[in-house]
């Protein structure tokens, strides 16, 4: 696991600047703090940069940039290919030769032996950059799920790319402004959907994609994965075919991800997911697993813990168990680094104990972890999404079949009495829209436009979030073969939520404590096959996960099992009544006066109503102020 960035100077512009590689560089030593490597091209107008996390082969004869045997094609790499020991064979039975044992050289030779398609034989999670100098081109890629970040600008001269957008605002012809668009879209997704970032004129590659980019910087694009891309019919009609496949399938993605030449171990929260990590890895290994788990201390937070049921799974298992308590000073105390960290706002709390516990990882000698995202997304484990099912099996569809007329009138009498989760699916119903636009969404349509300013509004015109929702149900009922609403739930997570959310606080938080997040339930070939299976099967009844329960209950214990789910949460409301909301009221107030975003006579009646919604806004603030405004990290947070 690494970071990696570069840059490709156009023809007739100014040679590659050194001094500018170096720093883009050391931006993101917390991503490979074991070496550093940077290949400059003869002419000057290539630059690659990797800073290494040595996992697999962490020998010098593993330093990056890596180049074929001619020095004509050369790779700085991001991530893990789990199958890379069986394509190394393949690729020396075609003559290839190789002068390591490290992952990254797979690259440049599946390169050499596919071109472009090279991505489809690689099974794992990634993000890199390879100058293919006899074609004079750059090809970059995004894994298919999106477990890691890659970041890419354009500017008048030069196409450069990164780990962290930190490395391109390195760049003098990058100014540093808030793309009002992707903003509008945060305040409903707490994150910016690909290719948008918050910053104007910095994209992200999407998952599942790969991009040309030619010596004059012309950028192709394209989606090379779908989840439905390839046949995989399912033919299994019951419960208990179905769970056979999938613990097989999840076992061999668990036994893949602990390929390493250096310490893993898991995060444990005592849940399903996380617990049954533990008892394919207990299975399959000869030494206690290495566990790490968080909890909360202070006042009124009990219902936020979990380290008793971790402590349970950890004592079943016999695993070398470790943890850390946190408290609201913890998190005030971390909130600087984790707008730095984040280099543009994921408005989930949960970035915070994820950034302890990797620390308490990596401070006992771990530097490889498996997590537990993607099981609730695959297998329908929400509460709210089974509410949303139930929803559209009955009032959704009487509602949505009456006249336009009274649909309307209904919302009018309404509205006041409803909450704003409520209001918006009455207003989405009135409009036609999509019922289900995510797992997690903040404000609704009609809320944002209660709190943005009247010059912003005027800004972005009639923009509505749905466009993002419409493009990727467009996209669902091309490629689906057999739809169903649990599906398209699924789908839309997959596209927006657990790359752009989920994903993204895994990688941002564990690395920026030196550590590689793993994550078995997004293993490609697991989601292929999750993703066949139908609603009908995986929660029958509106059992949630019925299916993955019925798949690992021999696995762990049935407490653990069968307990009402939890869930990884932060006790921000709690904390908000102590100095937490202070510093919330007094930041908000002051960029309220200062910019032309928010209406403050709005904002300050949230300040006592919905501390999450306040913490998503916050989040935004101090990013504002870190990036664009330029205060010193050490000057964001003043405690009161």
């Amino acid at each position: 696991m690494c970071g990696i960035c570069g840059l490709v100077q156009f023809p007739g512009c100014p040679p590659i600047s050194l001094d500018m590689l170096e720093k883009m560089s050391e931006l993101i030593v917390h991503r490979g703090p074991d070496d550093s490597g940077i290949y400059v091209s003869n002419d000057n107008s290539v630059g690659l940069c990797n800073r290494r996390l040595s996992i697999i082969d962490p020998t010098d004869s593993g330093r990056q940039p890596f180049s074929n045997e001619d020095k004509t094609i050369w790779v700085v790499y991001n991530g893990e290919t789990y199958n890379y020991a069986d394509l190394r064979g393949k690729l020396i039975d075609k003559g290839h030769v190789f002068s390591s044992h490290t992952d990254t050289e797979i690259l440049v030779h599946l390169y050499e032996e596919y071109g472009v398609d090279c991505v489809k034989h690689m099974r794992g999670m990634f993000a890199f950059a390879i100058w293919d100098e006899g074609n004079r081109r750059l090809f970059i890629a995004r894994d298919r799920l999106g477990v890691k970040p890659l970041y890419y600008a354009k500017t008048n001269d030069s196409f450069l790319f990164a780990s962290e957008i930190k490395c391109l605002l390195c760049h003098p012809q990058l100014k540093k402004t808030v793309h009002d668009e992707a903003l509008y879209h945060y305040l409903t997704f707490l994150t910016t959907p690909a290719p948008q970032t918050l910053f104007e004129n910095i994209f992200k590659l999407p998952a599942g994609h790969r991009a040309v980019i030619n010596a004059d910087g012309y950028i192709n694009l394209e989606q090379y994965w779908d989840v439905f891309s390839n046949d995989n019919a399912n033919n299994f009609d019951s419960n208990d075919d179905q769970s056979v496949r999938v613990l097989e399938a999840l076992r061999e993605s668990v036994k893949l991800r602990m390929v390493s030449d250096v310490p893993f171990g898991a995060l444990l929260s005592g849940g399903m997911d996380s617990s049954t990590n533990v008892a394919l890895m207990h299975s399959q290994m000869d030494r206690p697993v290495q566990t790490f788990s968080i909890g909360y201390k202070g006042t009124n937070v009990s219902e936020f813990n979990e380290v008793e049921y971790a402590r349970q799974v950890a004592k079943h298992f016999g695993s070398n168990h470790h943890e850390i308590i946190i408290d609201r000073n913890h998190l005030i105390k971390f909130l600087p680094d984790l707008v730095y960290y984040q280099d543009e706002p994921i408005a989930d709390p949960v970035c915070v104990p994820l950034y302890y516990v990797c620390k308490l990882a990596k401070d006992a000698g771990t530097s490889v972890l498996q997590v537990g995202e993607g099981a609730d997304e695959l297998f329908g484990g929400y509460l709210h999404w089974k509410s949303v099912l139930r929803l559209r099996q009955g009032p959704w569809q009487v509602f949505t079949a009456l006249p336009s007329w009274l649909k309307r009138m209904v919302l009018k009498s309404t509205s006041s009495m409803l909450d704003d989760l409520r209001l918006e699916y009455l207003r989405r119903g009135v409009v036609n829209e999509e019922l289900f636009w995510g797992g997690a969404i903040a404000f609704g349509e009609i809320a944002k436009r209660k709190i943005l300013s009247d010059g912003y509004l005027q800004r972005i015109g009639d923009l509505s979030s749905h466009d993002i929702v419409q493009r990727y149900r467009r996209m669902f009922d091309s490629s689906c073969p057999d739809p169903d609403y649990l599906k398209w739930m699924s789908y839309m997570d997959l596209q927006m939520r657990l790359p752009e959310l989920l994903l993204m606080r895994v990688d941002k938080m564990s690395m920026a404590t030196s550590v590689e997040a793993r994550v078995p339930y997004l293993d490609h070939e697991f989601v292929e096959l999750s993703m066949s299976i139908p609603q009908s099967l995986k929660v029958p009844g509106l059992r949630s996960k019925h299916l993955l329960k019925l798949a690992v209950q021999d696995l762990i214990p049935d407490h653990i099992l069968h307990r009402p789910k939890q869930g990884f949460r932060v006790p921000v409301s709690q904390w908000f009544t102590e100095s937490l909301g202070l510093i919330a009221e007094q930041k908000l107030r002051k960029f309220c006066e200062r910019t032309d975003y928010f209406r403050w006579d709005n904002i300050s009646k949230l300040i006592y109503s919905s501390n999450e919604l306040v913490w998503y806004l916050l989040n935004f603030v101090l990013w504002y102020e870190l990036w664009i405004e330029d205060v010193p990290k050490d000057k964001v947070i003043e405690i009161p």
